[in-house]
Protein backbone atom coordinates (compact mmCIF):
# COMPACT_ATOMS: atom_id res chain seq x y z
CA UNK A 1 0.00 0.00 0.00
CA UNK A 2 1.37 3.37 -0.98
CA UNK A 3 -1.34 5.91 -0.17
CA UNK A 4 -4.95 6.58 0.77
CA UNK A 5 -7.31 9.30 -0.41
CA UNK A 6 -10.94 10.36 -0.35
CA UNK A 7 -13.02 10.06 -3.47
CA UNK A 8 -16.10 12.19 -4.03
CA UNK A 9 -16.53 11.52 -7.75
CA UNK A 10 -19.97 10.02 -7.52
CA UNK A 11 -20.58 8.35 -4.16
CA UNK A 12 -18.26 9.13 -1.26
CA UNK A 13 -15.52 6.53 -0.84
CA UNK A 14 -12.13 5.77 0.64
CA UNK A 15 -9.52 4.70 -1.89
CA UNK A 16 -6.36 2.76 -1.10
CA UNK A 17 -3.59 2.53 -3.66
CA UNK A 18 -0.68 0.13 -3.83
CA UNK A 19 1.94 -1.56 -5.96
CA UNK A 20 2.68 -5.20 -6.56
CA UNK A 21 0.15 -8.00 -6.01
CA UNK A 22 -3.27 -6.84 -4.83
CA UNK A 23 -4.70 -7.93 -1.48
CA UNK A 24 -7.38 -10.61 -1.56
CA UNK A 25 -10.05 -8.44 0.09
CA UNK A 26 -10.49 -5.09 1.79
CA UNK A 27 -13.40 -4.20 4.08
CA UNK A 28 -14.69 -1.75 6.67
CA UNK A 29 -16.23 -3.32 9.76
CA UNK A 30 -18.33 -1.38 12.25
CA UNK A 31 -20.61 -2.37 15.11
CA UNK A 32 -23.79 -2.05 13.03
CA UNK A 33 -22.63 -2.07 9.41
CA UNK A 34 -19.87 -3.39 7.17
CA UNK A 35 -18.69 -2.64 3.64
CA UNK A 36 -16.73 -4.79 1.21
CA UNK A 37 -14.28 -2.92 -1.00
CA UNK A 38 -13.74 -3.33 -4.72
CA UNK A 39 -10.15 -4.32 -5.54
CA UNK A 40 -9.00 -3.71 -9.09
CA UNK A 41 -5.65 -3.86 -10.92
CA UNK A 42 -4.04 -0.69 -12.31
CA UNK A 43 -1.01 -0.02 -14.48
CA UNK A 44 0.98 0.79 -11.32
CA UNK A 45 -0.40 -1.99 -9.13
CA UNK A 46 -3.87 -1.95 -7.60
CA UNK A 47 -6.57 0.19 -6.07
CA UNK A 48 -9.21 -0.68 -3.49
CA UNK A 49 -12.37 1.41 -3.34
CA UNK A 50 -14.42 1.30 -0.15
CA UNK A 51 -17.82 2.99 -0.54
CA UNK A 52 -18.80 4.95 2.57
CA UNK A 53 -22.34 3.69 2.18
CA UNK A 54 -24.24 0.44 2.63
CA UNK A 55 -27.62 -1.15 2.07
CA UNK A 56 -29.29 -2.99 4.93
CA UNK A 57 -32.45 -5.08 4.97
CA UNK A 58 -32.88 -4.80 1.22
CA UNK A 59 -33.30 -1.04 1.44
CA UNK A 60 -31.66 1.79 -0.43
CA UNK A 61 -27.93 2.44 -0.24
CA UNK A 62 -27.36 5.05 2.47
CA UNK A 63 -24.27 6.66 4.05
CA UNK A 64 -22.62 4.68 6.84
CA UNK A 65 -23.99 5.26 10.34
CA UNK A 66 -21.94 7.43 12.66
CA UNK A 67 -19.23 5.43 14.41
CA UNK A 68 -15.73 3.97 14.19
CA UNK A 69 -14.95 1.37 11.54
CA UNK A 70 -12.01 -1.02 11.44
CA UNK A 71 -10.16 -1.26 8.13
CA UNK A 72 -9.38 -4.92 7.48
CA UNK A 73 -7.17 -6.25 4.68
CA UNK A 74 -6.83 -9.89 3.70
CA UNK A 75 -3.28 -9.96 2.41
CA UNK A 76 -3.52 -12.78 -0.13
CA UNK A 77 -0.43 -12.54 -2.36
CA UNK A 78 0.37 -8.99 -1.26
CA UNK A 79 3.71 -8.97 0.51
CA UNK A 80 3.61 -5.61 2.28
CA UNK A 81 0.42 -4.09 3.65
CA UNK A 82 1.39 -1.20 5.87
CA UNK A 83 -0.71 1.22 7.85
CA UNK A 84 -2.27 3.73 5.44
CA UNK A 85 -1.43 7.41 5.70
CA UNK A 86 -3.68 9.34 8.04
CA UNK A 87 -6.30 11.45 6.31
CA UNK A 88 -7.70 14.60 7.91
CA UNK A 89 -11.39 15.22 8.34
CA UNK A 90 -13.16 15.44 5.02
CA UNK A 91 -16.56 17.08 4.66
CA UNK A 92 -18.56 15.23 2.04
CA UNK A 93 -22.13 15.90 0.95
CA UNK A 94 -23.56 13.06 3.02
CA UNK A 95 -21.09 12.47 5.87
CA UNK A 96 -17.85 13.53 7.55
CA UNK A 97 -14.90 11.13 7.70
CA UNK A 98 -11.30 10.84 8.90
CA UNK A 99 -8.76 8.03 8.77
CA UNK A 100 -6.17 7.35 11.48
CA UNK A 101 -4.23 4.13 11.10
CA UNK A 102 -6.67 1.27 10.69
CA UNK A 103 -9.59 3.28 12.11
CA UNK A 104 -12.10 5.18 10.01
CA UNK A 105 -14.31 7.62 11.89
CA UNK A 106 -17.61 8.59 10.36
CA UNK A 107 -19.87 11.40 11.54
CA UNK A 108 -22.80 13.48 10.29
CA UNK A 109 -22.14 16.15 7.65
CA UNK A 110 -22.37 19.08 10.04
CA UNK A 111 -19.89 21.85 9.25
CA UNK A 112 -17.12 21.84 11.90
CA UNK A 113 -17.83 25.54 12.42
CA UNK A 114 -21.18 24.53 13.88
CA UNK A 115 -20.19 21.18 15.38
CA UNK A 116 -18.78 22.66 18.57
CA UNK A 117 -20.08 24.14 21.78
CA UNK A 118 -19.59 27.67 20.52
CA UNK A 119 -21.09 26.91 17.10
CA UNK A 120 -24.15 25.23 18.56
CA UNK A 121 -24.63 28.04 21.04
CA UNK A 122 -24.70 30.51 18.14
CA UNK A 123 -27.28 28.44 16.25
CA UNK A 124 -29.33 28.09 19.42
CA UNK A 125 -29.38 31.86 19.95
CA UNK A 126 -30.39 32.40 16.34
CA UNK A 127 -33.20 29.84 16.73
CA UNK A 128 -34.44 31.33 20.00
CA UNK A 129 -34.66 34.86 18.64
CA UNK A 130 -35.76 34.19 15.04
CA UNK A 131 -39.09 35.54 13.83
CA UNK A 132 -39.55 33.55 10.65
CA UNK A 133 -43.18 32.90 9.68
CA UNK A 134 -44.61 29.47 10.37
CA UNK A 135 -44.75 27.00 7.49
CA UNK A 136 -47.55 24.54 6.87
CA UNK A 137 -45.06 21.86 7.79
CA UNK A 138 -44.48 19.06 10.30
CA UNK A 139 -41.24 18.32 12.13
CA UNK A 140 -41.03 14.60 12.96
CA UNK A 141 -38.60 12.97 15.36
CA UNK A 142 -38.50 9.36 16.54
CA UNK A 143 -36.18 8.06 19.25
CA UNK A 144 -33.93 11.12 19.11
CA UNK A 145 -33.47 10.85 15.35
CA UNK A 146 -31.98 7.35 15.42
CA UNK A 147 -34.62 6.12 12.97
CA UNK A 148 -37.87 7.12 11.29
CA UNK A 149 -40.35 4.82 12.94
CA UNK A 150 -43.00 4.31 15.61
CA UNK A 151 -46.06 6.54 15.92
CA UNK A 152 -44.47 9.50 14.11
CA UNK A 153 -43.89 7.32 11.03
CA UNK A 154 -47.49 6.08 10.97
CA UNK A 155 -48.78 9.64 11.35
CA UNK A 156 -46.42 10.78 8.57
CA UNK A 157 -47.85 8.16 6.24
CA UNK A 158 -51.44 9.16 6.92
CA UNK A 159 -50.71 12.90 6.68
CA UNK A 160 -48.84 12.49 3.39
CA UNK A 161 -51.83 10.57 2.03
CA UNK A 162 -54.38 13.13 3.19
CA UNK A 163 -52.35 16.33 2.58
CA UNK A 164 -50.04 15.47 -0.35
CA UNK A 165 -48.38 18.89 -0.56
CA UNK A 166 -47.49 19.06 3.12
CA UNK A 167 -43.84 19.80 3.92
CA UNK A 168 -42.49 17.04 6.19
CA UNK A 169 -39.14 17.44 7.93
CA UNK A 170 -37.56 14.44 9.65
CA UNK A 171 -34.93 14.90 12.36
CA UNK A 172 -32.08 12.39 11.87
CA UNK A 173 -28.74 11.81 13.59
CA UNK A 174 -27.12 11.32 10.20
CA UNK A 175 -28.01 10.36 6.66
CA UNK A 176 -27.87 6.63 7.37
CA UNK A 177 -31.44 7.07 8.64
CA UNK A 178 -33.96 6.45 5.86
CA UNK A 179 -36.90 8.85 5.87
CA UNK A 180 -40.29 8.38 4.20
CA UNK A 181 -40.65 9.19 0.52
CA UNK A 182 -41.07 12.89 -0.09
CA UNK A 183 -39.83 13.89 3.37
CA UNK A 184 -36.86 16.18 3.98
CA UNK A 185 -34.14 14.85 6.31
CA UNK A 186 -32.51 17.44 8.58
CA UNK A 187 -29.42 16.39 10.54
CA UNK A 188 -29.56 17.19 14.23
CA UNK A 189 -27.47 20.22 15.13
CA UNK A 190 -27.25 21.55 11.58
CA UNK A 191 -28.55 25.02 10.70
CA UNK A 192 -31.29 23.31 8.68
CA UNK A 193 -32.37 21.28 11.73
CA UNK A 194 -32.65 24.33 13.97
CA UNK A 195 -34.56 26.23 11.29
CA UNK A 196 -37.02 23.38 10.53
CA UNK A 197 -37.86 22.95 14.20
CA UNK A 198 -38.56 26.66 14.47
CA UNK A 199 -40.78 27.13 11.41
CA UNK A 200 -42.89 23.95 11.47
CA UNK A 201 -46.44 24.50 12.70
CA UNK A 202 -46.65 20.99 14.15
CA UNK A 203 -44.00 18.88 15.87
CA UNK A 204 -44.69 15.14 16.21
CA UNK A 205 -42.23 13.43 18.56
CA UNK A 206 -42.16 10.23 20.59
CA UNK A 207 -39.62 11.16 23.27
CA UNK A 208 -38.18 14.22 24.97
CA UNK A 209 -37.32 17.29 22.90
CA UNK A 210 -33.57 17.66 23.05
CA UNK A 211 -31.61 20.86 23.29
CA UNK A 212 -33.29 24.18 23.78
CA UNK A 213 -36.91 24.46 22.69
CA UNK A 214 -38.84 27.70 22.25
CA UNK A 215 -42.48 27.37 21.25
CA UNK A 216 -43.43 29.91 18.59
CA UNK A 217 -46.92 31.46 18.37
CA UNK A 218 -49.26 28.91 16.84
CA UNK A 219 -46.78 26.05 17.12
CA UNK A 220 -48.11 22.73 18.45
CA UNK A 221 -46.21 19.77 19.91
CA UNK A 222 -47.93 16.37 19.70
CA UNK A 223 -46.14 13.96 22.03
CA UNK A 224 -47.04 10.42 20.94
CA UNK A 225 -44.78 8.67 23.48
CA UNK A 226 -43.53 5.20 22.61
CA UNK A 227 -45.32 2.60 24.70
CA UNK A 228 -47.78 1.71 27.42
CA UNK A 229 -45.73 1.69 30.63
CA UNK A 230 -45.22 -1.30 32.89
CA UNK A 231 -42.07 0.11 34.46
CA UNK A 232 -42.21 3.33 36.47
CA UNK A 233 -41.08 6.43 34.66
CA UNK A 234 -40.47 10.17 35.05
CA UNK A 235 -41.76 11.44 38.42
CA UNK A 236 -42.60 7.88 39.49
CA UNK A 237 -39.07 6.47 39.21
CA UNK A 238 -37.55 5.22 42.47
CA UNK A 239 -35.74 7.79 44.59
CA UNK A 240 -36.66 11.47 44.55
CA UNK A 241 -34.21 13.61 42.63
CA UNK A 242 -35.13 17.32 42.55
CA UNK A 243 -33.19 17.90 39.34
CA UNK A 244 -34.98 15.07 37.59
CA UNK A 245 -38.35 16.34 38.82
CA UNK A 246 -37.64 19.83 37.49
CA UNK A 247 -36.50 18.41 34.14
CA UNK A 248 -39.64 16.24 33.85
CA UNK A 249 -42.01 19.11 34.55
CA UNK A 250 -40.13 21.45 32.21
CA UNK A 251 -40.28 18.86 29.45
CA UNK A 252 -44.00 18.15 29.89
CA UNK A 253 -44.76 21.87 29.60
CA UNK A 254 -43.36 21.77 26.08
CA UNK A 255 -46.14 19.43 24.92
CA UNK A 256 -49.59 20.61 23.84
CA UNK A 257 -51.18 17.20 23.29
CA UNK A 258 -50.26 13.73 24.55
CA UNK A 259 -51.24 10.53 22.74
CA UNK A 260 -51.99 7.38 24.75
CA UNK A 261 -52.54 3.82 23.59
CA UNK A 262 -55.31 3.13 26.12
CA UNK A 263 -57.03 4.68 29.18
CA UNK A 264 -54.61 2.96 31.55
CA UNK A 265 -51.60 4.56 29.83
CA UNK A 266 -53.34 7.93 29.76
CA UNK A 267 -53.74 7.87 33.54
CA UNK A 268 -50.12 6.85 34.15
CA UNK A 269 -48.58 9.35 31.74
CA UNK A 270 -50.74 12.20 33.04
CA UNK A 271 -49.43 11.72 36.58
CA UNK A 272 -45.87 10.68 35.73
CA UNK A 273 -45.36 13.84 33.68
CA UNK A 274 -47.68 16.16 35.61
CA UNK A 275 -49.45 16.69 32.30
CA UNK A 276 -52.37 18.57 33.76
CA UNK A 277 -55.06 20.66 32.12
CA UNK A 278 -54.12 19.70 28.57
CA UNK A 279 -55.67 17.14 26.21
CA UNK A 280 -54.73 13.48 26.13
CA UNK A 281 -55.91 11.66 23.04
CA UNK A 282 -56.72 7.98 23.71
CA UNK A 283 -56.86 6.61 20.19
CA UNK A 284 -54.74 3.45 20.14
CA UNK A 285 -51.27 3.57 18.65
CA UNK A 286 -50.87 4.50 14.96
CA UNK A 287 -47.74 2.34 14.79
CA UNK A 288 -49.90 -0.71 15.48
CA UNK A 289 -52.28 -0.20 12.58
CA UNK A 290 -50.13 -2.46 10.40
CA UNK A 291 -50.52 -5.28 12.93
CA UNK A 292 -54.15 -5.66 11.87
CA UNK A 293 -53.90 -4.61 8.22
CA UNK A 294 -50.71 -6.34 6.99
CA UNK A 295 -48.99 -9.70 7.25
CA UNK A 296 -45.31 -10.38 7.81
CA UNK A 297 -44.38 -11.44 4.29
CA UNK A 298 -42.67 -8.19 3.30
CA UNK A 299 -40.68 -8.01 6.53
CA UNK A 300 -39.59 -11.64 6.14
CA UNK A 301 -38.50 -10.97 2.59
CA UNK A 302 -36.38 -7.99 3.72
CA UNK A 303 -34.81 -10.14 6.42
CA UNK A 304 -34.14 -13.03 4.04
CA UNK A 305 -36.45 -15.43 5.93
CA UNK A 306 -38.47 -18.09 4.10
CA UNK A 307 -42.24 -18.03 4.67
CA UNK A 308 -42.34 -21.42 6.39
CA UNK A 309 -39.67 -20.69 9.02
CA UNK A 310 -40.56 -20.33 12.68
CA UNK A 311 -39.35 -16.93 13.90
CA UNK A 312 -38.73 -15.91 17.50
CA UNK A 313 -38.20 -12.25 18.34
CA UNK A 314 -36.12 -11.52 21.45
CA UNK A 315 -36.70 -7.88 22.44
CA UNK A 316 -35.76 -7.00 26.03
CA UNK A 317 -35.95 -3.50 27.44
CA UNK A 318 -32.88 -1.51 28.42
CA UNK A 319 -31.45 -1.40 31.92
CA UNK A 320 -30.61 1.80 33.81
CA UNK A 321 -27.39 0.22 35.07
CA UNK A 322 -25.88 -0.90 31.75
CA UNK A 323 -25.43 0.45 28.22
CA UNK A 324 -25.74 -2.69 26.14
CA UNK A 325 -28.50 -5.24 25.66
CA UNK A 326 -28.87 -7.79 28.46
CA UNK A 327 -27.18 -11.12 27.74
CA UNK A 328 -29.79 -13.45 29.22
CA UNK A 329 -30.24 -15.36 25.95
CA UNK A 330 -27.68 -17.33 23.99
CA UNK A 331 -29.39 -16.67 20.68
CA UNK A 332 -27.47 -19.29 18.70
CA UNK A 333 -28.26 -21.98 21.28
CA UNK A 334 -31.92 -20.95 21.32
CA UNK A 335 -32.04 -21.24 17.52
CA UNK A 336 -30.41 -24.68 17.64
CA UNK A 337 -32.69 -25.95 20.43
CA UNK A 338 -35.92 -24.73 18.86
CA UNK A 339 -35.15 -24.99 15.16
CA UNK A 340 -36.32 -21.39 14.79
CA UNK A 341 -34.70 -18.29 13.42
CA UNK A 342 -34.00 -15.90 16.31
CA UNK A 343 -34.27 -12.17 15.78
CA UNK A 344 -32.40 -10.13 18.41
CA UNK A 345 -33.79 -6.62 18.91
CA UNK A 346 -32.03 -4.33 21.33
CA UNK A 347 -33.73 -1.21 22.68
CA UNK A 348 -33.09 2.09 20.88
CA UNK A 349 -30.86 3.07 23.81
CA UNK A 350 -28.57 0.08 23.10
CA UNK A 351 -28.29 0.77 19.37
CA UNK A 352 -25.12 2.89 19.41
CA UNK A 353 -23.03 1.31 22.20
CA UNK A 354 -23.65 -2.32 21.22
CA UNK A 355 -22.60 -4.64 18.42
CA UNK A 356 -24.70 -6.99 16.31
CA UNK A 357 -25.33 -10.46 17.73
CA UNK A 358 -24.08 -13.26 15.47
CA UNK A 359 -24.58 -16.99 15.10
CA UNK A 360 -26.23 -19.63 12.97
CA UNK A 361 -29.89 -18.72 12.29
CA UNK A 362 -29.49 -15.52 14.35
CA UNK A 363 -30.27 -12.10 12.88
CA UNK A 364 -29.55 -8.96 14.87
CA UNK A 365 -32.35 -6.53 14.02
CA UNK A 366 -31.48 -3.78 16.51
CA UNK A 367 -30.77 -1.50 13.54
CA UNK A 368 -33.92 -2.52 11.65
CA UNK A 369 -35.86 0.71 11.21
CA UNK A 370 -39.40 -0.36 12.15
CA UNK A 371 -40.27 -2.55 15.14
CA UNK A 372 -43.86 -3.03 13.94
CA UNK A 373 -42.61 -4.93 10.89
CA UNK A 374 -40.60 -7.23 13.16
CA UNK A 375 -43.73 -7.95 15.20
CA UNK A 376 -45.48 -8.96 11.99
CA UNK A 377 -42.59 -11.22 10.98
CA UNK A 378 -42.35 -13.02 14.34
CA UNK A 379 -44.33 -16.08 15.39
CA UNK A 380 -43.66 -15.41 19.08
CA UNK A 381 -42.20 -12.66 21.23
CA UNK A 382 -39.65 -13.13 24.02
CA UNK A 383 -39.33 -10.03 26.19
CA UNK A 384 -39.17 -8.99 29.83
CA UNK A 385 -40.50 -5.60 30.97
CA UNK A 386 -40.64 -3.88 27.58
CA UNK A 387 -43.74 -2.06 26.39
CA UNK A 388 -43.41 -4.06 23.16
CA UNK A 389 -45.63 -6.70 24.80
CA UNK A 390 -48.54 -4.23 24.80
CA UNK A 391 -48.17 -3.95 21.03
CA UNK A 392 -47.46 -7.58 20.19
CA UNK A 393 -50.66 -8.79 21.82
CA UNK A 394 -52.58 -6.96 19.08
CA UNK A 395 -51.47 -9.85 16.83
CA UNK A 396 -52.81 -12.58 19.12
CA UNK A 397 -49.49 -14.43 18.89
CA UNK A 398 -47.80 -15.86 22.02
CA UNK A 399 -45.61 -13.90 24.41
CA UNK A 400 -42.92 -15.34 26.72
CA UNK A 401 -41.33 -13.31 29.50
CA UNK A 402 -37.72 -14.15 30.40
CA UNK A 403 -37.20 -12.39 33.75
CA UNK A 404 -34.13 -13.69 35.62
CA UNK A 405 -33.68 -10.30 37.31
CA UNK A 406 -37.34 -9.78 38.24
CA UNK A 407 -36.80 -9.02 41.94
CA UNK A 408 -33.90 -6.64 41.26
CA UNK A 409 -35.69 -4.79 38.48
CA UNK A 410 -39.00 -4.57 40.33
CA UNK A 411 -37.62 -3.81 43.77
CA UNK A 412 -34.49 -1.73 43.13
CA UNK A 413 -33.93 -0.67 39.53
CA UNK A 414 -37.29 0.61 38.29
CA UNK A 415 -40.43 -0.84 39.86
CA UNK A 416 -43.75 -1.68 38.20
CA UNK A 417 -47.20 -0.12 37.97
CA UNK A 418 -48.91 -3.51 38.38
CA UNK A 419 -48.03 -7.04 39.40
CA UNK A 420 -46.53 -8.63 36.31
CA UNK A 421 -46.74 -12.15 37.70
CA UNK A 422 -50.51 -11.83 38.12
CA UNK A 423 -51.39 -10.19 34.81
CA UNK A 424 -48.65 -11.19 32.34
CA UNK A 425 -49.97 -12.24 28.91
CA UNK A 426 -47.56 -15.16 28.79
CA UNK A 427 -45.54 -17.52 30.97
CA UNK A 428 -42.76 -16.05 33.15
CA UNK A 429 -39.51 -18.02 33.03
CA UNK A 430 -36.19 -17.49 34.81
CA UNK A 431 -33.67 -19.40 32.67
CA UNK A 432 -33.06 -20.18 29.03
CA UNK A 433 -33.78 -23.85 29.72
CA UNK A 434 -37.20 -22.90 31.10
CA UNK A 435 -37.77 -20.68 28.09
CA UNK A 436 -36.96 -23.48 25.66
CA UNK A 437 -39.33 -25.80 27.50
CA UNK A 438 -42.11 -23.20 27.49
CA UNK A 439 -41.69 -22.66 23.76
CA UNK A 440 -42.19 -26.40 23.20
CA UNK A 441 -45.13 -26.78 25.60
CA UNK A 442 -48.80 -26.91 24.70
CA UNK A 443 -50.80 -23.70 25.27
CA UNK A 444 -51.92 -23.23 28.87
CA UNK A 445 -55.59 -22.38 29.52
CA UNK A 446 -54.74 -20.03 32.37
CA UNK A 447 -52.25 -18.11 30.26
CA UNK A 448 -54.79 -17.88 27.43
CA UNK A 449 -57.37 -16.37 29.79
CA UNK A 450 -54.85 -13.77 31.02
CA UNK A 451 -53.99 -12.97 27.41
CA UNK A 452 -57.64 -12.25 26.56
CA UNK A 453 -58.09 -10.01 29.60
CA UNK A 454 -54.87 -8.19 28.67
CA UNK A 455 -56.16 -7.52 25.15
CA UNK A 456 -59.47 -6.23 26.50
CA UNK A 457 -57.68 -3.82 28.83
CA UNK A 458 -54.84 -2.59 26.64
CA UNK A 459 -55.72 -3.24 22.98
CA UNK A 460 -59.37 -2.19 22.73
CA UNK A 461 -58.62 0.71 20.34
CA UNK A 462 -56.18 -1.22 18.13
CA UNK A 463 -58.43 -1.60 15.09
CA UNK A 464 -56.08 -0.50 12.30
CA UNK A 465 -57.46 3.05 12.16
CA UNK A 466 -55.57 4.86 14.94
CA UNK A 467 -53.51 6.98 12.53
CA UNK A 468 -56.67 7.98 10.71
CA UNK A 469 -58.29 9.14 13.97
CA UNK A 470 -55.20 11.06 15.08
CA UNK A 471 -54.87 12.83 11.74
CA UNK A 472 -58.60 13.64 11.82
CA UNK A 473 -58.03 15.45 15.09
CA UNK A 474 -54.91 17.22 13.82
CA UNK A 475 -56.78 18.59 10.81
CA UNK A 476 -60.11 19.25 12.53
CA UNK A 477 -58.39 21.34 15.21
CA UNK A 478 -56.55 23.41 12.62
CA UNK A 479 -53.03 22.36 13.59
CA UNK A 480 -52.30 22.20 9.84
CA UNK A 481 -53.96 23.44 6.65
CA UNK A 482 -55.52 20.74 4.53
Amino acid sequence: MTSARWSTSGASALELLGTGPAPAAVSLIGPRARVAGRVAPTDAGWTATLPLAASRWGGEVLPLPTGTYRLEIERGEASDVRVPDALPVAMMPDLRASLDGWSLRVGPPVDPAYDSGEGQAALERRYATAHEPRENAVFFESFYGRNASCNPLAIDRELSRRVPGLVRYWSVVDHSVAVPEGAIPVVEGSPEWWRARGVARLLVVNDWLRRRFVRRPGQIVLQTWHGTPLKRLALHRPGFDPRRAIAVIREARRWNVLLAQNPYAAGILKKAYAFLGRPIWVEGYPRNDVLTTEDGSDARRRLGIDPGERVLLYAPTWRDDREQIVDFVDAARLAADTGAIVLVRGHSRTLLPGEDATGARVIDVTGFPDTSQLLLAADALITDYSSVMFDFTVTGKPVYLLVPDLEHYRGELRGFYFDLETYAPGPLVRTQAELTAALAAEPDAGVAARYRRWQERFNAREDGRAAERVVDRILDQGFLDR
